[in-house]
């Protein structure tokens, strides 16, 4: 079946949007054309979020209600004024991903049914080493948006006392994601560390809310400091990115002084475009720093020197990383002795 096909201006570029009348999320109505109007209604904002960036989209075909995948290659067929950068994945192997400059690119992605935008922390122009350092608070079970406020006051705190930075945004479901601009000094390893050294200091000093155990049965009803979103290859949901959830929530960028008192699920496509015409893109000045990750790096060395920690497990599709600690789950590595 058709459905009704619609040409919208993007930034001056026409785009055809096909089956623009397509229920994408049955809960509440919207349609593909509901979601690329979101889309342009925060250009700004989410071409700023993935300028350059190689970028991975998590596509929909039958709505949040079917099956989704992740197309890291970018289409043969995709425009020529797209550009693409080609990314090395741990395993070796190379994609070329597209890289949105303009919001016409962001409305082209959504006519093949794109919710979510997974930009690497990395520009085109320099692929191996990350402009941003992301921390992802990954709420466990028992615990909520609530629990990880609490632990981004406190990164807050710490990434101060380090004169350092940091931009909150909700993640779109119960976490919350505080993106750091750094200056592109460190290679993927290197900002790992940094995101292990955060979360180990986050696990002192609160250690009944904040744990970095890789394994799921060590967390406990705990935030989860999700270190390994910084290894290459991961990748989170952008700012102003649609999420497949009912209500059909978005990643919403914060002022820390908005972070206590928002509810996640409020920022939707249909509301977040009146908050953008009011407010604007509140990250629009992360682009304007770029900090130092010596402190931190600094931090992970006193680690290691002074408590012997060193590296973390990395995931399990990764080849075996020098100095990672053996990948096995602790329950199966007790029952094995």
């Amino acid at each position: 079946m058709g459905g009704k096909a619609v040409e919208l201006d993007a930034g001056g570029r026409a785009v055809r949007l096909s089956s623009a009348d397509k229920v994408v999320f049955p809960e509440r109505g919207f349609t593909k054309l509901d979601v690329a109007r979101y889309f342009l209604a925060v250009g700004d904002g989410i071409v700023r979020a993935l300028r350059d960036r190689p970028t991975a989209l998590q596509r929909f075909p039958d709505g949040v209600a079917g099956e989704f995948f992740y197309q890291k290659r970018v289409p043969k067929n995709h425009p020529d004024w797209i550009p693409t950068a080609t990314i090395a994945f741990p395993s070796g192997r190379t994609a070329d991903e597209m890289c949105p400059t303009e919001i016409a690119a962001v409305i082209w992605a959504a006519q093949y049914n794109t919710l979510t935008f997974h930009p690497w922390p990395v520009r085109r122009a320099d692929l191996d080493h990350p402009d941003e350092l992301r921390i992802d608070l990954d709420p466990q079970p028992g615990t909520d948006y609530a629990d990880a406020v609490r632990v981004a006051h406190e990164l807050r705190a710490l990434l101060d006392e380090y004169g350092i930075q940091g931009w909150p945004k909700t993640s779109g479901g119960r976490g919350l994601h505080v993106f750091v601009p750094i200056e592109p000094r460190w290679d993927f390893t290197g900002v790992r560390r940094a995101a292990i050294a955060c979360g180990r200091e986050l696990e002192r000093r609160m250690p009944d809310a904040v744990t970095t155990a890789w394994w799921k049965e060590e967390r406990g009803e705990r935030i989860f400091v999700d270190y390994n979103q910084t290894a290459r290859d991961r990748t989170i949901a952008s700012a102003y990115s649609v999420r497949p959830r009912p209500n059909a929530s978005v990643s919403a960028p914060l002022c820390w002084d908005e972070v206590d008192d928002a509810v996640p699920e409020d920022f939707d496509i249909a509301t977040m475009p009146e908050r953008f015409a009011r407010v604007g893109d509140v990250h629009a000045d992360m682009e304007k720093q770029a900090f130092s990750l010596e402190p931190l790096l600094e931090l992970a060395a006193r680690d290691e020197r002074d408590h012997g920690m060193g590296d973390l497990p990395y995931p399990p599709e990764y080849p075996k990383m020098p100095g990672e600690p053996k990948r096995v789950q602790p329950s199966r590595a007790r029952h094995e002795k």
